[in-house]
């Protein structure tokens, strides 16, 4: 008898609740201040009545950060430890295993490893969920707690379940953890062809992409053929320095423009601004990108595509067109705040569609690519949504097979070639030759593609 009569309790106090929403509506827009005596009075209620006693720092996170998830997968609360981090991410290094996550029904999912960091090489794929550290199950548990157990100690080792979607059973993979070189440039010559892989957007990545240009020009004794950027798994960054790579490519032209809350207010930035000149002297540029490739990365890969300064090959990218700006809250923490999307000198927006290669190629020298599921923008919960985004079809699949495509993995080893993606675009590169490098100027300087 109780219990019914707890129950019926329960089912009227909802109820009346209901009824009264409509009445007291008006109220708390005109009076915000209704909510935040709501909010103190549950924060009193649970802190003098829950059934253990509660840690009010932990409660208050938590309040926080309940708050913020209400808006995109992007805004959120920055404690001592969150705030030092992004500090180290943006200026230094850090002992780690080289991972870009996210969570998505409480499990840790991965949306890229950097390139040459220890998840790299034990084979971590996009698309993974990590279910376990060292047979401990941390579904449910906060992504940040699972972050800071991932990092550590240079030298020391950290066990992970990893489920792979295609694959029927989890598996295990034990890591050494290593020092993240957060230097994000680095450069090679391959057949007279410059590559230049940019894993992250830091401080000064502009002025190492420059640098790398001249380096390859002084190996050479002269201009290479071509230059390849390759943006793949590059969760972006900073968005001036995303600016400055673009910049280094182009002598004219709008690279990307920034719109608030306020629309009428646009913030744009241009050519010329912080290098001067075409760096490369107009020879012709391939940019690789592909699901990994987010924010700053889609910045230059679209503003190159839109200038018809590149070819963009490889796979559509992450789609993530917000800007965040880190707020300040004491000396120890900090907020981190979409407040702007951007839009590519076409007008476009990269939010939910990401980047659409010119030419989509993909990485068929990775066995598990046809099985792994890709994570993208539009895959998270509360994301931004583009209202200038078509209903197209064509996001949900990155196409038809090709046939040019058909090589096995094994068939592609015995060729010594490891990395397709790279490879064709090195090919194409050789095919275009020194006719390649006067279209690709004159595509820069009138804008239309040839």
């Amino acid at each position: 008898m109780y219990r019914k009569t707890l129950a019926t309790g329960i089912t009227a106090f909802v109820i009346g609740a209901l009824a009264t929403t409509s009445l007291t509506a008006q109220q708390r827009k005109d009076d915000p201040l209704r909510d935040m005596d709501e909010f103190i009075a549950v924060y009193k209620k649970v802190r003098a009545n829950y059934v253990d006693k509660v840690d009010d720092e932990q409660l208050m996170k938590g309040a926080i950060q309940g708050m913020l998830n209400t808006l995109d997968p992007h805004s959120a609360f920055l404690d001592e430890s969150n705030f030092r981090d992004l500090q180290t991410q943006i200026e230094g290094e850090y002992g780690g295993l080289g991972l870009s996550v996210t969570q998505e029904d409480g499990a840790v999912k991965v949306i890229a490893p950097t390139a040459d960091t220890p998840a790299d090489k034990a084979g971590i794929k996009a698309g993974d969920y990590i279910t376990h550290l060292d047979g401990e199950l941390i579904v449910g548990d906060s992504i940040d707690d699972a972050v800071n157990r991932m990092r550590g100690a240079p030298g020391t080792s950290i066990k992970l379940t990893i489920f792979r979607p295609g694959r029927d059973e989890p598996f295990d993979l034990t890591l050494t953890r290593a020092i993240i070189d957060l230097k994000p440039v680095k450069w090679e010559v391959k057949d007279k062809i410059g590559v230049i892989t940019i894993t992250g957007f830091s401080e000064e990545t502009g002025e190492d992409v420059v640098a790398a240009i001249k380096g390859i020009e002084r190996q050479l004794g002269g201009k290479p053929q071509g230059y390849i950027v390759d943006l793949r798994s590059n969760p972006g960054g900073i968005l001036e320095e995303a600016v400055k790579v673009s910049d280094a490519f182009l002598d004219k032209g709008e690279i990307v423009s920034e719109r608030g809350r306020d629309k009428v207010v646009v913030s744009r930035w241009f050519a010329e601004q912080a290098i001067k000149g075409d760096v490369t002297g107009g020879k012709p540029v391939i940019v690789l990108v592909d699901a990994g490739s987010a924010s700053a990365s889609e910045i230059v890969a679209g503003a190159l595509q839109d200038h018809r300064r590149a070819l963009v090959m490889g796979e559509r990218s992450f789609g993530k067109g917000s800007v965040q700006n880190v707020l300040p809250l004491s000396r120890e923490t900090g907020l981190r705040l979409t407040v702007a999307r951007y839009h590519l000198p076409s007008g476009r927006s990269v939010q939910e569609g990401g980047v659409k290669p010119d030419v989509s190629v993909p990485q068929i020298s990775d066995p598990d690519y046809r099985k792994r599921v890709a994570v993208r923008e539009s895959d998270l919960r509360r994301h931004l949504v583009n209202e200038n985004l078509a209903d197209d079809k064509s996001l949900e699949s990155d196409g038809k097979d090709d046939p040019r495509f058909a090589m096995t993995p094994e068939e592609l080893k015995k060729q010594g070639i490891e990395d397709f993606q790279l490879h064709y675009a090195m090919q194409t590169l050789e095919r275009l030759g020194t006719k390649g490098a006067r279209l690709a100027e004159t595509s820069a300087k009138t804008g239309k593609r040839n």
